[in-house]
């Protein structure tokens, strides 16, 4: 695999209740990612921000939705823009922004997989499963639909065609923590595997994500990696806005990294729920860098002693 990697950032916001996300992209590369990278032996092209204009507000039956027609109209683009990063570089990283933008850069990796001949398999990681509905979601937050979206369930009249769905059983969800009702229920039909925190506080890390690499591998996928803020422990990574306590410490973070370097399968990233607005003087958007940095090859004995996040 060439080492290149292309960096979009994905400013939006309009997906979630609290703004701040749409700083996200410039708060990554303020706390040096398009430098750490090239520091490893990836050559890094950096392609800006994608934009999106004002749209006409999309009515829906659920009066609980908000932005449907700007979340939307990310969504399309990003089906776009995402696909040609992915066919610039080896590894297109997306800099997001709120979840909701895992609705357009997993279709667009999952048809890049299948234009090789290959299927894409996701790891998610993350406090929470999106798995709602347009339909379901209470908050009316699309950051919340995403995954439901790319695996093709019904009850997305208002949000863009599917170019490419990513089948059920090649998603993985690890550090799942605040589930509801109906998402609980959505799981249990559709069978996705869930890695909650305490089958990874019975059994640590490295279990189930070694048995999922094995999958991958075995199965010549390509392997999309979500990586939500709140999959962290708020206490090192407290610059998002859907905190839930007794997340990944810092150590296992950089494990699962590390291991996921090892495997030589991660195809795309996506970094997701920065929202420096909350952050404490650039601790989460450190983390998050020194975190891709470890996926793209840095190992214990790389790291220099530094201050504190």
């Amino acid at each position: 695999m060439s080492r290149t990697c292309a960096l979009l950032g994905v400013p939006i916001e309009t997906g979630a209740s609290q703004r701040g996300c749409v700083m996200g992209p410039a708060s990554l590369r303020t706390a040096g990612l398009a430098e750490d990278l090239p520091t490893l032996g990836w050559q890094v092209t950096d392609l800006g921000d994608l934009t999106v204009g004002p749209q006409a507000p999309k009515a829906h039956r659920n009066p609980a939705l908000h932005h449907l027609a700007e979340t939307s109209a990310w969504i399309a683009a990003l089906h776009r823009a995402a696909y040609d990063a992915g066919k610039a570089s080896a590894v297109p990283v997306f800099m997001g922004g709120d979840h909701a933008m895992a609705a357009g850069t997993v279709p667009a990796m999952a048809r890049r997989a299948a234009e090789a001949g290959r299927p894409l398999f996701l790891l998610w990681l993350d406090a929470h499963p999106d798995l709602h509905t347009l339909d379901s979601t209470e908050s009316g937050n699309l950051h919340g639909t995403p995954v439901a979206y790319f695996t093709g369930q019904p009850g997305f009249d208002g949000f863009p065609a599917l170019p490419q769905k990513v089948a059920l059983e090649n998603v993985c969800m690890m550090g799942i923590r605040s589930v509801d009702a109906a998402e609980k229920s959505r799981i249990r039909e559709l069978g996705i595997t869930v890695k909650d925190m305490r089958a990874i506080d019975e059994t640590g890390v490295l279990a189930p994500l070694r048995a999922f690499l094995e999958k991958v591998e075995r199965n010549k996928g390509m392997l999309h990696v979500s990586f939500d803020v709140d999959f962290l422990d708020p206490s090192i990574a407290p610059a998002v806005g859907t905190t839930v306590p007794g997340g990944a410490t810092f150590r296992e973070a950089h494990l699962i990294m590390e291991t996921l370097c090892d495997s030589g399968l991660v195809s795309s990233l996506d970094l997701v729920e920065l929202n420096p607005f909350l952050d404490e003087r650039g601790k989460t958007a450190k983390l998050l860098c020194d975190l891709t940095a470890s996926l793209f090859g840095r190992r214990v004995l790389d790291r220099m002693t530094r201050s504190a996040y």
